[in-house]
């Protein structure tokens, strides 16, 4: 989680620290099937394929492409892994517990597409620019965008096994595997969809959430999961009204 919170906070991916901090994780997290596998252990051995997510593998993409290792064939099997996972096309075998099918569909949320998951995913796939997509990451891509406009954002209705949480209303920072609507939108503004007409209903929900001095509250932090919190609960915060401000930027200009 360190370098995923590190990659939200800008940190330098020429620091020494950070590159050791990538080394350990691309040495003890990839699986023989190419994603980011979830894991607390700490034997050198890699977690088994049944372990990656979508929310995880996002996430770490992300963190490796930001701190420079796009390049890294081990990161490279880990975006194979992903669009494949996403469209289905080529991959191996989907596993009940875990990411259990094409789209999205992973056990954790009961076999159901996951709308956090698919945050995260496109997130990941995001950071890739442009003119390094292969074709199957521009077609995991683009099944990502018509996941995540398939309901109104706002609403956040994606299928779950249980019932839409909460978290999603949440505005918060730093961000792990729960995702909440304004970071849809960032996604979203990210792969060229800021002005879709069907983000309508996000851009007001984030405007809805500024204060009357222009911050935005973060109601949503790590809260003692963090080796120092960022910020106390629904307190002003730097962070998520540098977040709702780029996205409203990408939104209206």
């Amino acid at each position: 989680m360190s370098l995923i919170f590190l990659e939200q906070m800008g940190a330098d991916g020429s620091d020494p620290r950070i590159h050791a901090g990538c080394e350990y994780v691309l040495a003890h997290s990839i699986t023989a099937s190419g994603g980011f596998g979830v894991s607390g252990s700490v034997s050198e051995r890699p977690p088994p394929p049944s372990m990656v997510v979508h929310c995880l593998n996002g996430n770490l993409l992300r963190s490796m492409i930001a701190f420079g290792r796009l390049d890294d064939e081990r990161v490279r099997r880990a975006i194979a892994w992903e669009a494949a996972a996403i469209t289905g096309e080529e991959h191996d075998r989907y596993y009940a517990s875990t990411t259990s099918g094409p789209g999205f569909e992973c056990g954790v949320n009961g076999g159901e597409p996951c709308g956090w998951g698919a945050a995260k995913a496109m997130r990941g796939l995001a950071a890739i620019p442009p003119r390094r997509r292969t074709k199957k990451v521009r077609a995991a891509v683009e099944s990502g965008i018509a996941f995540l406009l398939s309901v109104d954002p706002a609403t956040a209705a994606y299928p779950t096994a249980t019932k839409v949480s909460s978290s999603w209303f949440k505005l918060g920072f730093p961000s792990g595997y729960v995702a909440d609507v304004l970071q849809v939108g960032e996604v979203l503004a990210e792969l060229g969809r800021a002005r879709d007409p069907r983000l309508a209903n996000t851009v007001d929900f984030v405007l809805g959430k500024q204060l009357k001095d222009g911050r935005w509250l973060n109601e949503y932090p790590y809260t003692g999961k963090t080796w120092f919190d960022v910020d106390r609960k629904g307190e002003p915060s730097k962070w998520v009204t540098l977040r709702a401000a780029r996205f409203l930027k990408s939104a209206l200009g």
